[in-house]
Parts: structure tokens; C-alpha cells; sequence
């Protein structure tokens, strides 16, 4: 099958998913990125590469850091941004998504950053528009979330180095979680030798073990001597019936407590993509705890978003 998102020469021309990629393209990501944290810590906070493009953000899902940090690294990179509002938009009013996009297009519209509640949407948008836009998935569906899925590898790069020794556990609702499929895809790339997926029978995929992980559904268990822990949000709006007994039930067994982090590494890093349900996910002890790198992950995802856009939109 054609790998849309690759370019004859073997260049990226889309970000649709981490699925596919190579880890050249990968590691020329994070490269790219370290050079955009250098000019940072150096107090540059703008550069000249994307003068004179326009970037659309098209969100029909509700979101705060992935749209805020995609129109952050937009701007810092000179571009032009348009945050397209759906729900006051003509797609509300009956208008197709592609007579939307082509809409945009004739508008000078470069670049299209998007998300959407229907899995493959980008895939389609991307197959079905000029070849000269750009799109980036910034989400779709249970599919993939790949800007997610970097900027955490990238997290773990930086805070561990070095993947090939590491034990990953991700937790919580595996079943409706793209972050989840998208971090899997990475890590496996990276090299990482041993993931593991915990979570209730419930919320765990059926035929997991093909994506190249280890499924736990004993928390205490599953956490045991791991490098890094990655918390998931509980994806309740997804959930088509009750697939959990309660929200305190579940913190109790698949809840990530103080107690409990002390089976994994002592050096063990804390991670989750956000949004962040205190007291159903995490105690806030852990969440605030020094080996939380919460925050930073969100800075390291305005310098992944510039790399993609970047690489993606240079002549």
C-alpha cells in the first residue's frame, strides 16, 4: 500500500501518522526540534522560515494545548495562522469538509493542521486536495495523534537518552486512546525493547500484542522496574456504554498513586499528554512529584510542531 505522507525522494509530505515513518525521518525531527530549544535558551523567539505562508488550524474536536501549541510554533516560525472556528463555520451549515479545504485553498492556504472525531480523516483530506498543501493529523479519531506520539519520544530522549534499554509502560484507556497507538508505533521505531500496555480488560484492544507490546491488566504488576510511565486520559465521551464501574474505582486499581510509583524505577519518569483528570488517573502528589515531566512535554511539543511544519513547508 502507498505511503501518501512519503515523497518519491523519500521526504515527508504529510504528518498522518507515526505508522510507516522511518526513523531517519524521526530522528531528523528531533533534530530539528533541539535546534529550535537551542534558539530558545538563547531568547530567540522568532524565526524568518515560514514568512510569508499561511497555516490553517481546522479543529472539529474541542482542543487546548495541541491547537494552542501548533498556533505558538506557527507564529514562531513567521507564519501566517487562521484558527478556523467549526461550529460558526459553513461545515455547520451543511458545506462538505473538502469544499471547506478548497474554499481555504483559494484563499492561499499552505498548510492545513487538523482534527477531527473520524478516524482517517486526514488520510482522506490529504488524498483528496491539491498536492502542493500540506496536511498534518492533529488527531483523528481512535487512529493517531503522530505530533503527540513525537513530542513524547522526544520527551523520553531527552530526560533518558537513549531508548534502547528502557521499559515503557502506558496506562489507562488503551482502547480509544490515538495517543496510545501513536506512542507504540514511535517507541517501536526508536528501538525501545520492551513496552507494556496496562490496563482493565474493558480498555484494552483486542489483538494488542500485534502492535509489539505486552498487555497487563494488574497494574502493580505491569509498572514493576519500568524507565517511564505514561498516563492516559479516560476517554469517557468515546465510551459507548459503561466500561468502568466508576471513576473511583477505577484510580483505585489503574489510578497512578505515590505508593504505587515506587514499584517502577526510582529514576522513572512521569508522563501524560493531557488533559489531566486528578484523583482518576493521578494522585496529585505523583502529578506534581519531581519525576513528573508534564509541563515540559508541552514546551517540547511547540518545538516538535515547528520541526514538522518546518521540514514540511521549506522549498
Amino acid at each position: 500500500m502507498k505511503n501518501i505522507q512519503i515523497n518519491e525522494n523519500g521526504k515527508l509530505k504529510h504528518l498522518l501518522t507515526i505508522e510507516g515513518l522511518s526513523k531517519n525521518i524521526i530522528d531528523e525531527i528531533f533534530v530539528r526540534a533541539d535546534s529550535f530549544l537551542d534558539l530558545e535558551k538563547n531568547n530567540v523567539k522568532k524565526v524568518d522560515l515560514l514568512t510569508g505562508k499561511t497555516i490553517c488550524n481546522l479543529f472539529f474536536e474541542n482542543s487546548t494545548r495541541t491547537r494552542t501549541t501548533f498556533e505558538i510554533a506557527a507564529k514562531k516560525l513567521s507564519a501566517d495562522v487562521i484558527n478556523l472556528n467549526v461550529n460558526t463555520s459553513s461545515q455547520s451549515k451543511g458545506e462538505s469538509i473538502l469544499d471547506t479545504i478548497n474554499n481555504l485553498i483559494a484563499m492561499h492556504a499552505d498548510m492545513f493542521v487538523i482534527r477531527h472525531g473520524q478516524s482517517g480523516a486526514a488520510h482522506f483530506i490529504a488524498e483528496n486536495i491539491n498536492p502542493k498543501i500540506k496536511i498534518v493529523n492533529a488527531g483523528d479519531g481512535y487512529h493517531a495523534h503522530p505530533t503527540q506520539g513525537l513530542l513524547d519520544a522526544f520527551t523520553i530522549r531527552h530526560y533518558k537518552k537513549k531508548f534502547t534499554n528502557l521499559k515503557v509502560a502506558i496506562v489507562g484507556d488503551i482502547k480509544h486512546s490515538r495517543v496510545a497507538r501513536s506512542e507504540i508505533n514511535a517507541l517501536n521505531i526508536l528501538g525501545v525493547p520492551e513496552i507494556r500496555v496496562i490496563a482493565p480488560k474493558t480498555l484494552m484492544p483486542y489483538g494488542v500484542e500485534e502492535l509489539g507490546v505486552i498487555p497487563y491488566d494488574n497494574f502493580d504488576e505491569g509498572i514493576k522496574n519500568v524507565d517511564v510511565v505514561m498516563m492516559l486520559r479516560l476517554q469517557q465521551e468515546r465510551m459507548d456504554n459503561a466500561l468502568i464501574p466508576s471513576q473511583e474505582e477505577y484510580f483505585k486499581t489503574f489510578g497512578l498513586t505515590a505508593k504505587r510509583i515506587n514499584y517502577a524505577n526510582p529514576d522513572c519518569i512521569i508522563m501524560h499528554p493531557g488533559p489531566m483528570n486528578r484523583g482518576v488517573e493521578i494522585e496529585s502528589k505523583v502529578a506534581d512529584s519531581h519525576q513528573a515531566v508534564i509541563l515540559p512535554q508541552v514546551s517540547f511539543g511547540i518545538a516538535i510542531r515547528m520541526a514538522v511544519m518546518s521540514i514540511l513547508l521549506e522549498e
